[in-house]
């Protein structure tokens, strides 16, 4: 075989590759199809965080990812995924180890999220057949996770870029999903949404004062009005 024909052949079996992880990627779930909207819970400790992700299934939230800088969250996330199994999805964020993954998986996590781009981490989660959200900013960390099987790659911090980069994405990676998260203001959502972005990830500023006795109703109330602005812009695109 020449140099010229082994060059040639390059291009189709890198194709056949990303071919084969694309047939084996686990698909967002229903339930963040139809709120576009992910709950970021950042807790004081564990035990505080049930009351919060009422509001936020009455307000409208169908996905709540619990972060594993909130103290003891494993412990209790097996309870909170049977308590509101027929409400919300709950899942698994700031993960950044292999055994960490691992753990929220085998205690019932609906999903796993990333703040980084991790081979071991997607290839861990991605054979557990679990919808998977990894981390990244430029367009290589992006695109090598979505190639390495990810439902959906996490624009982070997406404040830094604004929607307009999900918009230029989908030049080179037309198929590509993306879930910006970090610095999204509530009234940002719908440029994101009409952008391209399959969901939009909020922590502070739609949990506000939800931890430090903040109103329940309050929340709620936030909530119901983000999801409506995100499915709006949703329908409209």
């Amino acid at each position: 075989m020449t140099a010229s024909s082994t060059s040639a052949a390059s291009p189709p079996e890198t194709a056949l590759a990303a071919g084969a992880c694309l047939e084996a990627r686990t698909p967002a779930s229903s339930a963040l199809r139809e709120s576009r909207v992910v709950a970021v819970l950042r807790a004081p400790s564990a035990a505080e965080l049930e009351p919060v992700i009422e509001a936020l299934v009455r307000g409208g939230i169908r996905s709540v990812e619990l972060t594993l800088t909130t103290p003891g969250v494993l412990a209790v996330l097996p309870e909170l995924v049977a308590r509101f199994a027929d409400a919300a999805e709950i899942g698994l964020g700031t993960v950044t180890t292999v055994d960490q993954a691992l753990a929220g998986v085998d205690r019932g996590a609906a999903y796993v999220v990333t703040p980084i781009t991790s081979t071991a981490i997607a290839d861990a989660v991605t054979s557990r057949r679990v919808p998977f959200y990894p981390g990244g900013l430029t367009p290589t960390e992006l695109w090598s996770s979505w190639a390495s099987g990810a439902t959906a790659v996490k624009l982070f911090p997406a404040s830094t870029v604004g929607p307009g980069y999900v918009g230029q994405l989908r030049g080179p990676f037309p198929d590509m999903e993306v879930v910006p998260s970090g610095g999204i203001e509530l009234d940002d959502v719908p440029a994101w949404i009409r952008e391209g972005s399959l969901a939009v990830s909020l922590g502070s500023p739609l949990l506000r004062d939800a931890f430090a006795g903040g109103a329940p109703s309050a929340l709620e109330e936030r909530a119901r009005r983000v999801v409506g602005l995100a499915l709006e812009a949703g329908e409209a695109r």
